[in-house]
């Protein structure tokens, strides 16, 4: 859960998204005059996998966002993916906007600090939500965190989700990262266990072939399915800009 973006705003659904977008905006004519930097990202993957389990039935998905970040930290983004959630929900693209601040703490630390919205306009089911996220990173090579949000995965029910991770480069081309998180859920399903390893090679700068096994508990695998969620493993071409 997590283009050429489409907005299917009705009454109400959107205010978060248009804010965002509105300070993006904001954000871009004011680099006219200060520094800020305009970045994004295009993926091509096997499956759209988010904290364990499938957004796409196990299909491919064509990702990509625009991030805006000014020179004391501040940043706005926009990021899209196709995603698949079944004919009674009837989801077919996921739009995540965010507004958040980064800064460094040292010369080895930073922190980071967002909102996060989670749309899904052409769907007539609510199942919009929005979350907050904190987290710390160490030399770009280990990072930790924690999400929390009242409304976990539009369940109208309180999750905090807690992660860590670490990146390990083998070379100049070649990187491993690993990541664990647990997911807090108070929606009376339980509880629920995640982990994933990665290889990640350069192609050719900007241009990476990743290759992630994901995994779950069997916590995981009740709760959303074992079609949607366990052991699977995902495939993608990224890229940079």
């Amino acid at each position: 859960m997590h283009h050429s973006i489409r907005f299917h705003v009705r009454e109400g659904r959107l205010p978060f998204t248009v804010a965002v977008l509105s300070i993006a905006a904001s954000m871009l004519l004011a680099g006219r005059a200060h520094a800020a930097d305009l970045s994004g990202n295009v993926s091509f993957t096997s499956d759209d996998v988010w904290r364990g389990s499938t957004q796409t039935l196990g299909k491919p998905a064509v990702q990509g966002g625009l991030k805006i970040t000014t020179a004391n930290g501040f940043y706005a983004s926009a990021w899209g993916s196709n995603v698949d959630f079944g004919p009674a929900i009837g989801a077919n693209l996921e739009v995540d906007t965010t507004l958040g601040w980064n800064h460094a703490i040292g010369k080895d630390w930073s922190i980071d600090a967002s909102a996060v919205r989670y749309n899904y306009p052409h769907t007539q089911v609510g199942i919009d939500w929005n979350e907050v996220n904190v987290s710390m990173g160490w030399r770009d090579r280990a990072w930790f965190g924690i999400a929390a949000s009242s409304n976990a995965m539009a369940t109208r029910h309180f999750g905090a989700y807690g992660y860590a991770g670490v990146r390990i480069p083998a070379g100049e081309r070649l990187r491993f990262e690993f990541d664990a998180a647990h997911y807090a859920l108070r929606d009376g399903l339980g509880d629920y266990n995640r982990a994933s390893a990665s290889a990640i090679w350069t192609v050719k700068k900007p241009l990476e072939l990743r290759i992630t096994a994901h995994a779950t508990d069997a916590a995981a695998r009740r709760r959303f399915g074992d079609d949607n969620a366990g052991s699977r493993l995902e495939a993608a071409l990224q890229t940079t800009f």
